[in-house]
């Protein structure tokens, strides 16, 4: 008999292998629980003052928009949890580089991808810049960002930099992207593709999509040969709570990009840095034997 803790979350969910119907299922949810967090807005605003709201309404309305993919996915895996395998959402095949290795080398990997990932990102910036009704949108859509994300710093940080990596992880990776490898009805080339742009798209922000799906193509791919949802995470966390970091420190608020703050020949510099570090990281983690045609996702017996 396999046991499962009831608080574990990772092995509650473990008998659920949505393929890609299950992951529209997931996306229906999702747009569930977001309405849901727009009804919880709209109640907040009734007894709420405006600088309340700004504090703790996102703690409230963040998490609510997962639950109810969460409870989905937890009534289907307890259907399943008696008769079918399942797949763990977090294994832990680290290879030679062990545990601090990995931890160490998901650090270093996250800070180079960020910052050759600014390059696109201010690209994609000047060219909305350069259309006058697609800047205008742009500037609508941030200042409805910095409403909704205006608070203290830790009330960011506790949404941003933890609650962000958990939840979305969580569905992107230990759901989407763990089933579609799993039910090996698709190369896996092309199961990190797909959830890479359902990660971009729950995000529902075009200038956010970009770095969203760069950010979920690597993350799926550590995924596929680690098996690790925890260092998912940890990337997340880092890319996520450095940026909130940064956000709060007053001589970098007038810099939104790298380039900005470095200038053309230091930026570029780095960039070139950043890149041969990226590939050093990729060749290492390319070292993990993959033991399963499905990556490194440990499969789970039923709980009979």
């Amino acid at each position: 008999m396999h046991k499962v803790k009831n608080y574990d979350l990772f092995s509650t969910h473990a008998w659920y292998v949505p393929g890609v119907s299950g992951m529209f299922a997931l996306l229906g949810f999702f747009i569930l629980g977001a309405i849901l967090s727009g009804i919880f807005m709209a109640i907040m605003m009734l007894f709420m003052t405006q600088q309340e709201i700004a504090d703790y309404g996102m703690i409230v309305m963040y998490p609510v928009q997962f639950l109810p993919a969460m409870m989905y996915a937890a009534a289907k895996s307890r259907k399943n949890a008696l008769f079918d395998p399942g797949y763990s959402l977090s294994s832990k095949h680290f290879g030679a580089l062990g545990v601090g290795g990995a931890v160490l080398l998901t650090v270093v990997f996250t800070y180079s991808v960020m910052l050759a990932a600014d390059l696109p990102n201010y690209l994609n910036a000047k060219l909305t810049e350069s259309i006058p009704w697609l800047k205008k949108l742009y500037d609508m859509v941030m200042e409805t960002m910095k409403q909704m994300t205006g608070g203290p710093l830790w009330s960011s940080f506790l949404v941003t930099a933890l609650m962000a990596p958990f939840f979305e992880e969580w569905l992107c990776r230990g759901m989407i992207l763990r089933g579609l490898l799993a039910g090996r009805k698709m190369k896996p080339v092309w199961a990190i593709v797909i959830s890479a742009l359902f990660f971009a798209l729950i995000h529902m922000n075009p200038w956010q999509a970009l770095n969203a799906f760069i950010l979920g193509l690597l993350m799926g791919w550590i995924y596929y040969r680690t098996g690790s949802l925890w260092l998912t995470m940890l990337i997340h966390f880092v890319n996520n709570g450095t940026a909130v970091i940064l956000g709060q420190i007053d001589s970098l608020k007038d810099y939104e990009y790298w380039i900005d703050m470095l200038g053309n020949t230091w930026y570029y510099v780095a960039f070139a840095v950043a890149l041969v570090v990226i590939v050093g990281c990729i060749a290492l983690v390319k070292k993990i034997p993959v033991e399963h045609p499905w990556g490194n996702i440990d499969p789970v017996e039923p709980q009979v």
